[in-house]
């Protein structure tokens, strides 16, 4: 097997898995899962992980997309998740440069509101301190003319103000990835579309796990001395295959997200602020379109597919034509969206938006590890503290010693400098490679903000170009880009080249719409695919796009066509 993390490796580290004895094995490939297999292996742990669907699928690519450190958590009183997420946000800004992203926040403050100046002022002042933030970037309060002045399309009525703070804007789904691509470059053995299907037991102890390809049907026997569940909302259902669903369990909550063009609402800031019912919604610009986020509200139905409903639509509509007025939004203005989950730990007595955003621990008597809760900022100190009783147990029962945790100083995937003491001034070498390539500017920075410096690998896969100023073709550009997402990155399918390695589903709709024939065409010979499998690939673009167009009523309606 070669050493690249590549789909058509995929049969091989699963066959390599089932040869011998892992000593951790983890189920489930979101961030927390990304994290445990980049801390174990950094400490000499053999590691391997399995996910059922692709990378990062579930919650890990469907949040807000914020590496935030929770204003609202401070509100609650939560003042140690602030200080702790508070300084992974600045880890992760210094170890994935590519992919954290500076974002000014404006938090305005009217008569009446949630958040009166004074309060807005000590709040902010106190979440910057806990937080550990820089000089440069703590927190200006701004009169009623500066708050207008950065952000016209404010409701002028009751305002009285803003605060201005620094968030951290990024890509949930290639953060995930980047993160297992860390892992497997320092020895993790990692694999999408191998769903955990039954654990394999020894004296009542779990020992082991049947895992079954989806893409080839073949089942393997997998062995570890440890076990990990860090399967996001599904902790609840493997810990029920294991029969120690006992004690504390989840609470799923569905957060829903709106993407409109930026000309539709062409906000200059991003934007927190409260609504009627109390709730907090973000409004926030990237690139070519803006997108709104999020709700928070109980959660029954399909996990494996969330989706955003009319209702969800209306609710955020409303707060912001209610926020911003001149805008004039209306419903058929929503050209993309997405729905997420929350697995949070239950509390009696306790609403979706006052549950904790705490990460937990279980602990079952056959010796399975389950992990819930959590904040996508705070994945790293999750992975730690697992990682920390593995490692523990490990040593116990062996007497083997083992490193202590090192990734606070791993540079993640892509995150590199190549030489330079800023990573600004790589990207700025990264640009005039393309240039010197024949990529053309507008390729070249997508290039950049989605794969960083291993932008560098997809160059070399593009063709000489024949004479100096020569642009390459959309296609050299689409298939150079679809190789690195193969070899580089086990992409196995259309949709998840669409969704989770570019974002364009999301952020760039025309354009998924416009190359999807091209992805799978391109995409199939690579793979080699049959006219049926291409077919199905067809069919599933298709299907994804069209939940974009057409939206149930609300969860009761999918309740009821589930039924049927």
């Amino acid at each position: 097997m070669d050493t690249n993390f590549s789909a058509n490796n995929r049969v091989a580290v699963l066959a390599g898995m089932a040869e011998r004895e892992l000593d951790l094995l983890v189920i489930g490939g979101g961030i927390t899962g990304a994290g445990i297999a980049l801390d174990a292996c950094q400490r000499g742990i053999r590691v391997g992980l399995v996910e059922k669907s692709d990378f990062g699928f579930g919650t890990s690519s469907r949040s807000t997309k914020l590496i935030h450190g929770g204003l609202r958590y401070l509100k609650q009183g939560d003042v140690k998740l602030v200080r702790e997420v508070g300084r992974e946000r600045a880890i992760l800004y210094k170890n994935a440069p590519h992919l954290v992203i500076a974002a000014p926040m404006l938090l305005p403050v009217y008569k009446g509101g949630t958040y009166g100046y004074l309060a807005a002022s000590v709040g902010l002042y106190i979440y910057d301190w806990l937080a550990g933030v820089e000089r440069k970037e703590r927190r200006k309060m701004l009169s009623r003319e500066e708050t207008l002045r950065l952000e016209p399309l404010l409701k002028k009525e009751g305002l009285k103000g803003a605060g201005y703070y620094y968030e951290y804007r990024t890509d949930d789904a290639r953060l995930t990835l980047d993160i297992m691509k860390t892992a497997w470059s320092k020895g993790a053995s990692v694999v999408n579309y191998a769903q955990m299907i039954e654990f394999l037991y020894r004296d009542e102890k779990a020992v082991g796990v049947k895992v079954t390809d989806r893409l080839s049907g073949k089942t393997y026997d997998i062995y570890a001395k440890k076990i990990v569940n860090a399967t996001g909302p599904w902790v609840d259902g493997v810990r029920e295959l294991d029969k120690s669903l006992k004690g504390k369990r989840l609470y799923l909550t569905k957060g829903v997200h709106l993407v409109v063009e930026k000309e539709k609402l062409p906000v200059a800031q991003a934007t927190y602020f409260d609504t009627p019912d109390g709730r907090m919604v973000f409004v926030i610009p990237r690139g070519s379109i803006t997108y709104i986020g999020t709700t928070d509200t109980s959660y029954k139905l399909d996990i494996d597919q969330p989706r955003t409903t009319k209702e969800d639509r209306d609710y955020l509509l409303r707060a912001v034509i209610a926020m911003f007025p001149d805008a004039q939004l209306e419903a058929k203005d929503v050209v993309s969206h997405w729905a997420g989950l929350r697995p949070l730990i239950y509390e009696e007595g306790k609403g979706p938006s006052e549950l904790s955003r705490k990460d937990e621990i279980f602990l079952s008597e056959s010796g399975l590890i389950s992990i819930a809760g959590g904040k996508l900022t705070g994945y790293r100190k999750m992975a730690e503290k697992v990682v920390d009783l593995v490692a523990a147990d490990l040593s116990k029962e062996q007497g083997r010693r083992f490193d202590a945790c090192r990734t606070e100083q791993t540079v993640i995937s892509g995150g590199e400098r190549m030489g330079h003491d800023s990573y600004a001034d790589c990207r700025q070498q990264l640009l005039r490679m393309g240039a010197a390539k024949g990529v053309d500017s507008e390729t070249a920075k997508e290039w950049i903000d989605t794969y960083g410096t291993n932008t560098v690998k997809i160059y070399n896969r593009l063709g000489a170009v024949r004479e100096k100023g020569q642009k390459l073709g959309e296609e050299q550009l689409l298939q150079a880009q679809l190789s690195y997402a193969i070899e580089e990155e086990m992409t196995v399918t259309a949709v998840d080249f669409l969704r989770l390695r570019t974002s364009w589903t999301y952020f760039q709709v025309k354009k998924a719409k416009d190359r999807a024939d091209a992805v799978i065409r391109l995409m199939g010979a690579r793979l080699g695919w049959s006219d049926a499998q291409r077919e199905r690939e067809r069919l599933a673009v298709d299907q994804l796009l069209e939940t974009l167009c057409r939206l149930p009523e609300n969860e009761q309606e999918l309740a009821g066509a589930k039924e049927l």
